[in-house]
């Protein structure tokens, strides 16, 4: 997955980026965020995204001057300014520092896009971004995000890894938790432990099945493991949670 950060002060200019971007297409991560170029500049430094949306109008430290102190951080990212100002000398400057796009606000969406292509065809000219779709192969990340729900469900009791799931869906393992995070509120380890310990009780509790075969049952083929893994969710062992019951 690819980074990308934006750069405006302006908080409805953010969000209409973030909603016109087709990020998922791209396989691009959801865009970072800074109001002002100070704030920027570290973000650029910290994060080191391929694309970069600058505003030139900004409080603290404006676009021209974030130009001018980025430098060389800049020369590994694909700058595109958007500005509220059809004004020459800001265009001047952007293309002096290697802006390969200018879209002026309100930002369309098919700028936006054609711009992102570019940016991406441009640090990556060995990959084909086009955006003609994939006969409906193309899975979106909310897609994604629900088979593997989907899956942990119904395999909870295999051996499951955020790993596979990063190369099975070609999206990166921490991109792909923060999304079932946003979704489910938990993350996909998480989700996958509730699962399993939820799965656990019920079997302790309606069944006399042994505990080293509930453990076996909700995927753990470690009796001792299972047990410190079902104290830690529950507060009690296994056979203490029977008793009780």
């Amino acid at each position: 997955m690819y980074k990308t950060l934006i750069i405006d002060d302006e908080q409805p200019v953010r969000i209409a980026i973030n909603k016109l971007g087709k990020w998922d297409k791209y396989h691009l991560e959801r865009p970072a965020y800074a109001e002002n170029g100070r704030e920027g500049l570290r973000a650029l430094r910290e994060l080191k995204p391929e694309i970069v949306f600058l505003d030139m109008s900004m409080p603290v430290m404006n676009g021209m001057e974030f130009l001018e102190k980025a430098g060389k951080d800049l020369e590994r990212c694909a700058l595109i300014v958007i500005s509220g100002y059809d004004d020459f000398c800001y265009t001047r400057s952007a293309v002096r520092n290697g802006a390969i796009d200018y879209l002026l606000k309100p930002v369309a969406e098919e700028d936006l896009n054609a711009a992102i292509e570019n940016a991406l065809k441009k640090l990556h000219p060995e990959e084909d971004f086009s955006t003609e779709d994939a006969g409906g192969d193309v899975l979106k990340a909310e897609e994604v995000i629900e088979q593997i729900k989907d899956y942990i469900d119904t395999h909870y009791s295999e051996p499951i890894r955020l790993a596979d799931f990063a190369e099975q869906y070609f999206f990166s393992g921490e991109y792909l938790s923060k999304l079932f995070k946003l979704r489910f509120g938990t993350n996909i380890y998480e989700y996958l432990l509730e699962v399993r310990m939820e799965r656990a009780k019920e079997l302790l509790s309606t069944t006399d099945v042994k505990v080293g075969d509930v453990a076996t049952r909700v995927g753990y083929p470690d009796t001792n493991y299972f047990s410190k893994a079902f104290r830690n969710y529950t507060g009690v062992t296994p056979k203490e949670w029977r008793n009780d019951r």
